[in-house]
């Protein structure tokens, strides 16, 4: 794993300095993550980073995971997509299940933290067991400027109620009474995910998941989530084929916390049927 020194090579000169006076500012103080899932998914990819890359400049920094059944990863599945703009019917049984999940995690998690930043809608209801010391930060990585007007007034009852909410660009957000901030989409520049590879690094991996290197490529990286809309990059990778003889890939994963993701990637297979010239990595 890099640390903090490594990225001298790729940020503005005295980025890395400045970083450091930065975290003078907060020295001694804790910071505590909270999400769904440490596999698969960009909020477990950037946090396996910036709570090394924290604990790196010397601030305690420490991430922590919910649990849930099968039926409350369901349920925030489908708040997932309704925060997005897609029409979900959820019942009252399902909203206290996500209930009853949350409240059981807070019984069994340590929010001894300064700082603590609950990432995206699965655990946002643990603010009603916030202990009276701390800040509490709402990090939302999806963009819900046109929710399902149901599910954002339930989860907006408990995002009302943190100290601050933090969206990946000002069209994402929405109006609220507290404090707003931005932390643009960024990647880790050093991360096996976006390092330059050599041409025989290239041709060793195409050869060993039996990828053809004769022909140009069309590629997504991406969990198998309707809003990736791996089903659309079908139908442009068609539409280009009609002139140019190419082949797409779609390599992707699955994340602990959805459960659609084995339906859709069942139905980019069904799509993809046929056609060798589609290649579907997992």
């Amino acid at each position: 794993m890099s640390r903090l020194n490594d990225y001298q090579k790729v940020v503005p000169k005295g980025t890395i300095e400045f970083l450091k006076r930065l975290a003078e500012q907060v020295k001694g103080r804790k910071i505590l993550h909270i999400n769904s899932t440490k596999l698969g998914g960009g909020v477990a990819e950037m946090l396996r980073s910036d709570v090394l890359l924290l604990q790196d400049i010397g601030i305690e920094a420490e991430w922590q995971i919910i649990s849930g059944t099968e039926e409350f990863f369901n349920v925030t599945k489908s708040f997932h997509n309704a925060l997005q703009g897609q029409d979900q019917h959820l019942s009252q049984q399902m909203l206290q299940a996500y209930l009853e999940v949350n409240r059981g995690n807070a019984r069994r998690l340590s929010f001894d933290a300064d700082y603590v930043v609950i990432h995206d809608p699965q655990p946002a209801a643990l603010i009603e067991s916030r202990p009276a010391q701390g800040k509490w930060v709402w990090r939302c990585h999806i963009d819900i400027s046109r929710p399902q007007w149901k599910v954002w007034s339930f989860l907006k009852q408990f995002v009302v109620n943190y100290d601050a909410a933090v969206f990946s660009l000002p069209r994402f957000a929405q109006r609220l009474p507290i404090p707003q901030f931005l932390i643009f989409p960024s990647i880790d520049p050093l991360s096996d995910k976006n390092r330059d590879l050599s041409p025989q690094e290239q041709l060793q991996i195409l050869t060993r998941l039996n990828v053809p290197t004769d022909k140009p490529m069309l590629l997504q990286v991406s969990r198998f989530d309707r809003f990736k809309d791996p089903l659309g990059v079908i139908q442009s990778y068609r539409l280009v084929k009609k002139h140019h003889d190419v082949q797409l890939v779609l390599a992707g994963g699955e994340a602990t916390d959805d459960p659609e993701g084995e339906t859709v990637l069942s139905e980019v297979r069904e799509a993809a049927r046929d056609d060798p010239d589609i290649h579907i990595l997992l």
